[in-house]
């Protein structure tokens, strides 16, 4: 049995772990990476509980995994069947160079970086190149060529531009749409991200958007898929996994940090979100 409940040391700065096509008979991981995870299982039959939401594992199925995002991974034995899979974890500020020629790609990439994924799993991507572009990475990774972290980087790009035709349900709203609305919505969640430790006034955000808060309201759900609390919210519990990540400050501190909350108000909101407490979800990532 594989069983992992503390994350392994966090990626250094610009750097990825690549572990190609291995394969067990079981499977049992609840934690959180600092980085980016990719999961591609070729052969298995269990359960992903991501964000208090669960999904059936299947053959060929892709598993998108955030920054800080508590997961976990139960595929029990099971007599004639064998867990195997690819999984890809790498520090998103990898790819920033090589999407800097790409803003479409980029936008999408940021998405799924930050954005509210409305599920981290795409069934059926057998008919897809993903898997091909998997085993180039795989000799990519074992090349001692001068170019091999281009060849890397390039080939993971490559990667995401396979998933951006084909993960559609995943994203809420189009994140390509060029339209005024789609306009208004990124401006909205960038006065959000820029305010989000403030108390939030839907008054503030219209008078500094330009729009009534009604259409505010309903453009920015119609877009993003959930309301503007529930997203202030999201960002809030964000940011408080990577100070619970990477920092020693209290639940206390981190509560008021992120939105000057009381600590049992906080710690009832971040349970609601995550599934554990703040205290359990710090010793999973560590």
């Amino acid at each position: 049995m594989n069983r992992n409940d503390h994350l392994p040391q966090g990626l250094e700065p610009g750097l990825f772990m690549y572990k190609y096509k291995y394969e067990d008979a079981e499977a049992h991981w609840f934690h959180a990476h600092r980085g980016i995870e990719m999961l591609y299982i070729y052969s298995g039959r269990g359960e992903i509980m991501a964000e208090n939401q669960t999904y059936p594992i299947r053959d060929h199925t892709l598993v998108w995994f955030q920054p800080y995002q508590l997961h976990r991974v139960l595929v029990p034995a099971a007599e004639g069947h064998s867990y195997i899979r690819t999984n890809l974890t790498f520090d998103p500020g990898f790819l920033e160079r090589y999407l800097a020629a790409f803003p479409l790609l980029e936008k999408f990439f940021r998405s799924l970086w930050r954005g509210s994924l409305q599920r981290p799993v795409v069934y059926d991507m057998q008919n897809t190149p993903v898997a091909a572009v998997l085993e180039e990475l795989h000799y990519a990774d074992n090349s001692s060529a001068a170019d091999r972290e281009e060849n890397m980087g390039l080939l993971i790009l490559q990667l995401i531009r396979l998933l951006q035709k084909n993960m559609s349900g995943v994203l809420p709203g189009d994140f390509n749409n060029q339209s005024r609305g789609g306009s208004h919505a990124e401006r909205i969640t960038g006065w959000l991200d820029e305010h989000y430790k403030e108390p939030f006034s839907l008054e503030t955000l219209a008078a500094a958007m330009h729009l009534s808060p009604y259409h505010i309201s309903h453009l920015f759900k119609d877009f993003a898929g959930i309301t503007l609390s529930e997203y202030v919210m999201q960002r809030r519990v964000r940011e408080a996994c990577i100070l619970l990540a990477n920092t020693s400050r209290s639940v206390q501190e981190i509560a008021a940090e992120v939105g000057g909350y009381s600590p049992s108000y906080f710690s009832q909101m971040f349970k609601k979100q995550k599934g554990i407490s703040p205290e359990k979800y710090r010793k999973s990532i560590r």
